[in-house]
């Protein structure tokens, strides 16, 4: 093997922040399993995560050698291969953890794989294949039906494991993609407004509201008519169908989105983790309490502190000054990863470090915002420092992959 100074690294500092991110997300992950109550599964899953990290390392190479022509001729397969792997969790999919419910994994042997995580790779190859070949912006919302169906169809699938929070990244993928492909923002503010109108469809007044605002944007822009009735349709359809949806939820996801406005309704049940979140980033103070010596972590109060809530974990060990930290790390790694698609001068290779910002930028909004109280609990995973094997290999693959796209945009 090459010498580490001999590998095709387009981005150093992006290179380092990531793998310094990963190595420090081990490091959580001991520390989410030292506690003072026995726990024999959580005290070794640091062991597991260095595994997956150290395979990364080794695989990372091989990556960094793929020509990026060859990423866009293994777009469609990659893509066809996520489809089939997700609809075989439908089929032989289990659960893992707290998500017993969701059969979004594939065991093989004492492995567990996720390919719902591989599926977020495949479509951003595919998204970029697709967006890669469009010579103008779009003009209408029919326009985008390649890309919308690109999208769709994996979400759609993940949806009936059912993981509502990972089919969510899956629309953040389309959205950054479509933005750098030349979409006006017109067309995109129509895109996503039925999903607007569904959450806002709580309160009658701010929906009507809604509907007025949407009427006037419509009209002021000179929509097409047969695209402002579409739009206005799906708009009012959305708001119909808001009541049925929220009957069918289960008691706890109907919680859940209560919670997010006020934790104390249900102090001892949806609301915990958020109560016990708060009150563990909180006590953290400005340096924290100490690596290993955080109390809500090691009494076991903290739920999931390995995976969804490793984000409070960091605030009460290392304080306000090591959460800050941490999110001027991944602020430096969305900085590098626009800079590498502006400067990528093939479509196909600008649109994958684009798409892949839309998938990290989500995950980290949605992750620590929903362990201060800002975002609904929704069990997405913080990108390098949660545990997870199959998402920490892939996200550390992705990187390699757009290494390879700097690198060749730097000759």
């Amino acid at each position: 093997m090459r010498r580490a100074r001999d590998l095709p690294i387009g981005d150093p500092i992006l290179f380092n922040l990531v793998l310094l991110l990963a190595g420090f997300g081990v490091v959580m992950v001991y520390s989410a399993g030292v506690l003072d109550v026995p726990s024999t599964i959580v005290a070794g899953l640091w062991r597991m995560q260095l595994l997956w990290f150290v395979l990364a390392l080794l695989a990372v190479p091989v990556v960094l050698r793929v020509p990026v022509i060859w990423l866009e001729s293994a777009a469609l397969p990659v893509y066809l291969f996520a489809l089939v792997l997700l609809a075989l969790t439908l089929v032989i999919g289990t659960g893992a953890g707290t998500a017993e419910s969701v059969s979004g994994w594939i065991a093989i042997g004492p492995v567990r794989v996720q390919p719902s995580e591989f599926a977020k790779i495949a479509v951003i190859l595919m998204l970029a294949r697709v967006l890669g070949e469009w010579r103008e912006a779009p003009k209408t919302l029919w326009e985008l039906w390649k890309p919308i169906a690109v999208v769709l169809v994996p979400m759609g699938l993940v949806m009936l494991q059912p993981d509502l929070g990972t089919a969510l990244v899956f629309s953040s993928i389309l959205l950054a993609a479509l933005f750098w492909a030349g979409t006006p923002v017109r067309i995109l503010f129509l895109l996503v407004s039925p999903a607007l109108g569904l959450l806002l469809a709580f309160s009658t007044w701010i929906w009507g509201a809604w509907i007025i605002l949407l009427f006037g944007v419509l009209y002021f822009t000179r929509t097409r008519l047969w695209e402002a009735a579409t739009v206005l349709l799906a708009n009012v359809a959305a708001g119909t169908i808001a009541y049925t949806l929220w009957s069918k939820l289960a008691p706890y996801q109907r919680n859940r989105f209560l919670v997010f406005l006020d934790p104390s309704v249900d102090p001892r049940g949806a609301g915990y983790n958020l109560i016990q979140s708060q009150v563990a980033i909180g006590s953290g103070g400005l340096t924290g309490k100490g690596f290993l010596d955080g109390t809500q972590k090691r009494l076991a109060f903290l739920p999931e502190q390995h995976t969804d809530f490793i984000f409070s974990v960091i605030g009460e060990e290392w304080g306000f000054l090591g959460v800050a930290l941490v999110l001027i790390a991944f602020g430096l790694i969305f900085w590098r990863l626009v800079r590498i698609a502006e400067h990528s001068p093939d479509p196909f290779a600008s649109l994958i470090p684009f798409g892949l910002f839309g998938s990290w930028f989500a995950h980290v909004m949605v992750n620590t915002g929903m362990t201060v109280g800002v975002m609904p609990i929704t069990g997405i995973p913080l990108p390098f420092l949660s545990y997870g094997g199959s998402f920490l290999l892939v996200n550390l693959l992705a990187m390699a992959m757009v290494q390879r796209i700097a690198a060749e945009a730097r000759r």
